[in-house]
């Protein structure tokens, strides 16, 4: 079994990738140095199977990932009217939980045959999910999820970037094959999880494989338009055109051959860097972001072409926040105070709107030390710095997240 660890992570994670390397058909995994505790599988975990998926490995928000563009703006065009532009982001983009776009959107992805993968599980559950991906596409949800307005530091160029995946509906078609996959049926209300849980797996060969890998394929198909949209949206706020954009997923499964043989790749948190494929990776709000290309190399084969997809947090949220009281949305007891953040979103010079303490700078790793370790892998292409974030409000909490 091929093994590799970047970085240094706490006992929690190590314990769950060694799980999930120890658990089914497993040829070998990564542990990028963003990685820390999640659901079954380490965030930043990616585990190499021969023959089976683990749809809790892809996890709930399958498909989740970033789209970044450069644009034909320079900074000096865009300063002094930033506040208002963020402003006008933050009111036509809809944020956080269960969101649904104000804006019908007829989007040719809705004529795509790969639809009838869920005729397969059932018509009302077709329609069903077919309605919520019609209703939420161009929505882009809570936790840490976030359009971005940046300035490349060498050249003074707009760049804009979003993170977010496919929201109810992927999180939806993700429990419903863990329940069909666990002896229930689809849409059964699912018994209390652990995050140490041992991965759910299937056959990628059996008739429920082919079914969950059409889905997530839908899935990701999905995301990929929501991302686009907003991004078209945002363009247009900023009055730009696009001349350059990375689009990937980081929440995924991919049938990929790797030292002569295919097997299944399942990335929870994890960008794909094959030699020459680009990835845009963020840091936190008061930190750097960048573009990034797998080196055609052996350290880079051996990770199995995979890198990090942020900076990877080091606090939870109830640390960072304090504990969430749901019936008065407020919370209690945190370690990172507002006026802490604000100060520091203010030195950064970032204009931000939403957001809260749980995702602060404070709560994340510095993005070039994460980036330091995996140096023999990637090359960064450009470095970033955001000038604007716009996120669901300090009080939404998405447990969905990558």
């Amino acid at each position: 079994m091929r093994k590799k660890i970047f970085g240094v992570h706490d006992a929690n994670t190590l314990r769950q990738f060694e799980n999930c390397l120890n658990t089914g058909q497993v040829a070998g995994g990564v542990l990028c140095a963003d990685g820390h505790y999640g659901y079954s599988q380490p965030v930043g975990g990616v585990i190499v199977y021969d023959g089976q998926i683990a749809p809790s490995g892809v996890g709930y928000d399958i498909a989740c990932g970033n789209k970044a563009v450069r644009t034909n703006l320079k900074w000096k065009d865009i300063e002094k009217s930033l506040p208002l532009l963020m402003n006008e982001i933050a009111s036509t983009i809809s944020f956080g939980i269960g969101r649904k776009n104000p804006e019908k959107v007829d989007h040719e992805l809705f004529d795509d045959p790969d639809w009838l993968v869920y005729q397969e599980i059932g018509k009302q559950e077709h329609d069903k999910l077919k309605k919520l991906a019609k209703d939420q596409l161009g929505t882009v949800g809570a936790g840490n999820h976030y359009v971005d307005v940046l300035v490349e530091q060498k050249t003074g160029t707009v760049w804009i970037a979003n993170h977010f995946g496919s929201r109810g509906f992927g999180h939806r078609t993700a429990s419903g094959f863990l329940n069909l996959a666990n002896g229930r049926k689809f849409s059964d209300r699912a018994p209390g999880e652990s995050m140490d849980q041992a991965p759910t797996l299937i056959d990628l060969n059996s008739e429920l494989g082919d079914l969950y890998f059409r889905a997530m394929e839908m899935s990701g198909k999905f995301a990929y338009a929501g991302r686009n949209y907003v991004m078209d949206k945002v363009l247009d706020i900023l009055g730009a055109t696009s001349d350059f954009e990375v689009h990937n997923h980081h929440n995924y499964a991919w049938k990929e051959t790797h030292f002569g043989k295919e097997y299944t790749v399942v990335r929870k948190g994890a960008t794909p860097s094959a030699p020459g494929q680009m990835g845009f990776i963020g840091g936190s709000m008061g930190d750097i972001s960048v573009i990034v290309q797998g080196k055609d190399n052996e350290a880079n084969a051996e990770s199995f072409y995979s890198t990090v997809h942020g900076a990877g947090r080091i606090m939870s949220r109830t640390q960072a926040a304090g504990k969430m009281n749901w019936k008065t949305r407020t919370r209690r007891g945190g370690e990172v105070t507002q006026e802490r953040m604000d100060q520091a979103i203010l030195e950064y010079g970032v204009e931000l709107r939403g957001g809260g303490t749980d995702e602060s700078p404070f709560v994340y790793r510095k993005l070039q030390d994460v980036l330091d370790a995996h140096e023999d892998t990637i090359d960064v292409l450009h470095v970033l710095k955001p000038v604007g974030v716009c996120m669901a409000g300090a009080n939404e909490f998405d447990p969905y997240k990558d």
